[in-house]
């Protein structure tokens, strides 16, 4: 009877495995079709020195090298039968091939999340997004406005949320003013340390908006440049107030039209789940909410929206060089049944004001 019971508990866990997270139930249904047999080990071998070439990763240990081929070869196995498959996206074996999955996130997902931080909203920050009567256009691209600057990279440091809230400052500034200023991350790693924000250990958007707010303004990354690491906050530089905004708009949560209007309007700080191996590896196409969960842990920057083959989707800017992605952007399925939107997209965004 004992055993019986240990079965039946075994088999509700699995189950609840499988319907909370859409990523872990596919993984747990494919393993053993996307593991390759031993005989494909020297083609793989030939692609991961080809690896280590490009991304100039040649000087190591014997021991770390295999460790990392080890990685490698699960990586490129399950990178290979993804895109075996008749799926609207491709992934492929960019810079955090070698990488496990944990290491990925631990290193480049830096948001950091309160349950229900979605519904809290701050008494002197107006907190609706004005709906009536609009009339939304089909496709959105803020790059073609020239409002988004090139594509940056956080590096090593979890620091998603400063560039998410960066690139939405300065696209409302463009729009505003019409001069495209690139600001300043860093000061936001070094300085904004109030509240919840804590440089590359994590932080939020909209502490972001409120220290920017708070401060005056943000300086130029030219004048207080990327190091992609903690650093003392340098007093001289934070009072160098370039780019103002006097607040910011939280848009209403789980509600891709709501996230729609505000997209329309100006680029957007979202918040998504990126934690998963389809995220990790993308490499262009439309990403599917099938293949990302809920649990959000990255800050990006919504800048358009638009309509492939029928197939809507948000354009996001990400922050991890123009390498990864489609030269750095991801395209996210738009308008799906749960209201929460593909990875989560529509739980959690917000936008500056000028």
């Amino acid at each position: 009877m004992a055993t019986r019971d240990v079965a039946a508990a075994l088999i509700i866990v699995v189950s609840i495995i499988i319907l909370s997270d859409p990523l872990h139930a596919w993984l747990f249904t494919n393993e053993t079709e996307w593991r390759c047999p031993e005989h494909h080990r020297t083609s793989i071998e030939q692609r991961y020195e080809n690896w280590l070439d490009r991304y100039g990763r040649k000087n190591r240990t014997d021991a770390e090298r295999q460790y990392r081929f080890g990685i490698y070869r699960e990586n490129v196995q399950f990178i290979d039968y993804v895109n075996s498959l008749n799926l609207p996206f491709k992934l492929t074996d960019n810079k955090f091939a070698e990488m496990t999955n944990q290491e990925f996130r631990n290193t480049y997902l830096g948001l950091r999340q309160r349950p229900g931080m979605q519904y809290h909203l701050l008494k002197k920050i107006k907190n609706e997004t004005n709906e009536d009567s609009v009339n939304l256009p089909l496709t959105v691209d803020w790059r073609r406005r020239g409002a988004v600057t090139p594509v940056k990279d956080q590096g090593q440091c979890g620091s998603c949320w400063a560039f998410s809230a960066v690139a939405a400052v300065e696209g409302i500034n463009k729009l505003m003013t019409g001069y495209l200023v690139s600001l300043s991350e860093q000061e936001l790693v070094d300085c904004d340390r109030d509240r919840e924000d804590n440089g590359c250990n994590g932080g939020l958007m909209e502490h972001a908006f409120s220290f920017i707010t708070r401060n005056g303004g943000i300086t130029t990354e030219r004048y207080y440049p990327y190091v992609g690491r903690n650093d003392r906050c340098n007093g001289g530089k934070e009072r160098s107030h370039i780019v103002t905004i006097k607040g910011y708009h939280k848009v209403a949560p789980n509600s891709e039209y709501s996230l729609r209007v505000a997209a329309s309007r100006q680029p957007v700080s979202v918040s998504i789940d990126a934690s998963g191996m389809f995220f990790q590896f993308y490499a262009g196409g439309i990403l599917t909410g099938l293949f990302c969960g809920h649990n959000l842990d990255h800050g990006v920057t919504v800048v358009g929206y638009g309509v492939e083959r029928g197939a809507k989707y948000w354009l996001v800017k990400n922050s991890w060089s123009a390498s990864w992605g489609e030269r750095g952007y991801v395209r996210i399925q738009r308008d799906i049944s749960d209201g929460r939107g593909a990875c989560g997209i529509a739980m959690d965004a917000s936008y500056p004001f000028k």
